[in-house]
């Protein structure tokens, strides 16, 4: 059910002509909504990153994953180790170099993305709920080119 704010929870005016402001309300709207989503399943969104890249890009060393991912490699190490505990990910030497880790997705790993896939689908589908197919894909057209440009 939706309510209209009362007066001393609406927003200035101002503030929602300002894209910097509203993509900032969505984005802690969509991180609360996959944190918890990720939560209730176990997981957490590291664990997800870290997968989705094992599996675009193939193995990886463990630095290549911070990279890919932008995640700290300090916090890649402990989203490994859980990852590995669980069985969804391999390390092994690197052949070209021993004194750095391949990372693999496993076989168990892949089925453990293709669960949290659908968990992130489902956020997705609550996120833009309000919007309809052709407002959503301009939507992500529109997100695409800002973060593309800048990088």
């Amino acid at each position: 059910m939706h309510r209209e704010p009362t007066t001393d929870q609406a927003t200035p005016a101002r503030m929602l002509e300002l894209p910097t402001w509203l993509i900032a309300g969505v984005s802690a709207r969509s991180h609360r909504l996959l944190s918890e989503a990720f939560a209730a399943a176990g997981a957490r969104g590291y664990h997800y990153r870290l997968l989705v890249a094992l599996d675009e890009f193939g193995p990886l060393s463990q630095a290549a994953l911070a990279g890919r991912t932008g995640i700290d490699r300090s916090d890649v190490v402990a989203a490994l180790n859980e990852l590995a505990d669980r069985g969804s990910v391999e390390r092994s030497p690197d052949p070209d170099d021993r004194r750095r880790n391949v990372v693999t997705i496993t076989p168990p790993g892949a089925k453990e993305l293709r669960r949290l896939d659908r968990i992130v689908s489902g956020v997705q589908e609550e996120l833009l709920e309000p919007l309809p197919a052709a407002d959503r894909a301009e939507l992500v057209r529109l997100l695409t080119r800002l973060v593309d440009g800048n990088r």
